[in-house]
């Protein structure tokens, strides 16, 4: 834990948990992972099972999909953004009340940031949770065994406990790989035949929100259709089942008294939000007050502004129509009422952005640069970043660690208050842009791995004072 944290949590004391857990990982991405792992919440919530659903790594989209099966707000476990001893009490917390955890991995079962930090294989390990590995056997034979045999064989501290084949041709090909996997001591939990109608719409970020895409309900009853046709369930919950016990150790939680009310920026241009990471702005004092730039007049009555991430370049023709809303959130900035923005937050407050096609729209213009959209992936992955100045999320040298994603570019040219630092090569840059109590960036923070979200209350309490 952080030194700072001692500010929401105290004494710690160890509790051993018996929780039915498992992941659902793959060898790449792109293997059906995410239509497995939708439609097994989907199935396990139609036969009354209260089923808590977890994603590695830093996605926000997919923990949308997972809602909607489950009826659950999905949690994040990265533990990068979120300190791997943290990472058990985040888990055992959010299961209360819930029956089976079923965890969906991020890209290949092996894959993560650097020397496969916060890896699909490395939450399984560290929740000492068995795993169920996806492939896509579509014009593949035995080869799908080895293939098998390898990811089993990777690493012995993870526990490869069976597959599912995806995308099977016939009842042949079934058969054929049915029997390669029996040779090779490989259980089968579940096959599925090819079916185009079960995948879900994609966008330049990966899927598309399900903030916008309510009609996908009927998409997701498909895969859990499809899901409890096709996987032995009753196997899947047994092995769920023989995970070990967990032993945790527990800090005693002090819940502050509420001290501000800060707006959330919640519609379908703004929904990258970690549920857990919101949980602790709450847990320092904030009122949480959800707003949406895209519905709403004007801001409510709040102290702050926490502006997530989401597809303002999607909706920049209706962002730039609520004048009034844009006219609210820049005089609340010059009044200097404390502003957090990340990536489409961050991009809403400058002064515009130009979407794909070249058409710019006005946005807030509460700070100074401009965004452009780009075909090219500007950036992906883990980074450091270090405050170069004060800010509402700290003092300057103050180091918080982050995830970036992004096809859009500021194109302003000013002092940063951050320097960033990729995991992966170790390439400093500095970016973002900070505005009398506004702060903004690329940056996309977990609140429940650093403790400045304290710091970020507190500035809100200040001004509400």
């Amino acid at each position: 834990m952080h030194g700072h944290d001692i500010q929401i949590f105290n004494r710690r004391f160890t509790m051993r948990y018996s929780i039915p857990r498992l992941v659902i990982a793959a060898t790449q991405s792109g293997s059906g992972k995410t239509t497995i792992a939708t439609g097994l919440l989907s199935a396990l919530r139609e036969q009354g099972i209260a089923v808590q659903s977890f994603k590695v790594g830093p996605d926000y989209i997919d923990p949308g999909y997972h809602t909607m099966a489950s009826g659950r707000p999905a949690h994040n476990l990265d533990s990068w953004l979120v300190p791997e001893q943290v990472l058990p009490e985040l888990f055992t917390r959010t299961m209360e009340g819930s029956d089976i955890a079923v965890i969906e991995g991020v890209m290949g079962l092996y894959d993560g940031g650097r020397e496969g930090v916060s890896s699909t294989a490395a939450i399984a390990k560290l929740l000492k949770a068995p795993v169920v590995l996806v492939l896509d056997v579509k014009s593949m034979g035995a080869s799908a065994a080895a293939i098998a045999c390898g990811f089993r064989d990777y690493d012995p501290e993870v526990n490869l406990a069976g597959v599912i084949l995806n995308r099977l041709g016939s009842a042949t090909h079934e058969e054929m790989i049915r029997r390669a996997m029996k040779d090779a001591g490989i259980r089968v939990l579940g096959a599925l035949r090819r079916d185009d109608s079960l995948k879900m719409p994609e966008r330049h970020l990966g899927l598309v929100p399900v903030a916008e895409n309510e009609g996908e309900r009927q998409a997701i009853e498909a895969m859990g259709t499809a899901v409890a046709k096709s996987l032995d369930i009753e196997a899947i919950l047994h092995l769920a089942c023989l995970a070990p016990e967990l032993e945790v150790a527990m800090p005693e939680r002090k819940m502050q008294p509420r001290r501000c009310r800060i707006g959330i920026a919640r519609d379908e241009a703004f929904s990258f939000y970690y549920t857990a990471s919101l949980a602790i702005l709450a847990h320092c004092g904030a009122e949480l007050v959800p707003f949406s730039p895209l519905h709403d007049a004007e801001l409510p009555e709040v102290d702050g502004l926490f502006i997530g991430g989401g597809f303002p370049e999607m909706f920049a023709a209706k962002l730039e129509a609520n004048e009034t809303m844009r006219r609210s959130i820049r005089e609340a900035a010059e009044k200097g009422m404390p502003i957090y923005a990340e990536c489409g937050g961050y991009m809403y407050l400058l002064q515009s952005l130009k979407d794909f096609a070249g058409r710019e729209y006005a946005m807030c213009g509460a700070l100074s640069g401009r965004a452009a959209m780009t075909e090219k992936l500007q950036m992906v992955g883990y980074v450091e970043a270090e405050l170069l100045e004060d800010t509402v999320l700290g003092k300057a040298g103050t180091k918080l660690r982050g995830h970036e994603f992004h096809f859009s570019q500021d194109e302003a040219e000013r002092e940063s208050p951050f320097r960033f630092k990729k995991l992966r090569t170790g390439e400093c840059y500095e970016a973002g842009e900070s505005r009398k109590n506004v702060l903004g960036s690329y940056l996309h923070l977990h609140f429940a791995g650093c403790p400045e979200a304290a710091h970020f209350v507190e500035a809100c309490s200040a001004w509400a004072r």
